[in-house]
């Protein structure tokens, strides 16, 4: 059995069983960290956003902590001009594929990507990268979840979550370069698939591009 590790993140000592990945570790004492990503939910870590950036002590370059395993006396830095250069960066990349402004969006108020902004203070502008936008079908023909390709980012949650949690493997990208997107193998419509409707897709779509089809609660 794995034992005890203490590590210091911000100058905060944390405690946290040996093997543990550094993200969920450092989520659960408390310290915010931009991410997209599953925290902990697969046999390897995705690192798909390139969000979750902070510096390891003895390391030249800042590190994805979803990708960093704890170990004893590891000290660990969550923002250094570096870092927030790297996740402003990461989050533009992400924005350029994603339509704006938020308002009158299905996903609005519901959206990870603003809640990452407030963290932050990033803003929510097209810009700093080409802007791909596309027209995309919206897929409605499965009785429970809907697809908006048009308002995916590309973060690969919901493929991950089908196949190593659901084992459906349901979901994939569809496509290559810029008219890359999300969609179904064989590109079929959703309702004729293996889709079981567990909604599993849908909590972990950061933007909405995956929906329950009907109402979401506001939160307030």
């Amino acid at each position: 059995m794995s034992g005890q590790v203490t590590i210091l993140i911000d100058g905060r000592e944390v405690h946290a069983k040996e093997g543990r990945r550094l993200l969920p570790v450092a989520l659960e004492a408390g310290f915010q960290i931009p991410h997209l990503c599953g925290v902990e939910t697969s046999n390897l870590p995705w690192g798909g956003c390139r969000l979750c950036w902070v510096q390891v002590e003895g390391h030249d370059k800042p590190r994805c902590s979803c990708e960093v395993v704890v170990r004893e006396g590891m000290r660990v830095t969550t923002r250094t001009a570096e870092v927030d250069r790297l996740v402003q960066s990461a989050f533009d990349m992400l924005i350029s594929t994603h339509p704006l402004p938020c308002k009158g969006c299905p996903g609005h108020r519901h959206c990870a990507l603003q809640d990452i902004a407030r963290m932050r203070g990033l803003k929510l502008r097209h810009g700093r990268y080409p802007v791909v936008l596309h027209d995309w079908p919206v897929d409605e023909s499965h009785p429970v979840i809907g697809l908006d390709p048009n308002r995916c980012i590309l973060c690969g949650e919901c493929i991950r979550v089908c196949r190593d949690e659901k084992g459906l493997d349901v979901l994939g990208f569809i496509g290559r370069g810029l008219e890359m997107h999300i969609g179904t193998f064989s590109n079929r419509p959703l309702g004729e698939t293996r889709c079981n409707g567990c909604e599993k897709c849908v909590s972990v779509c950061p933007v909405k591009a995956l929906y329950v089809r009907r109402p979401l609660p506001v939160h307030r």
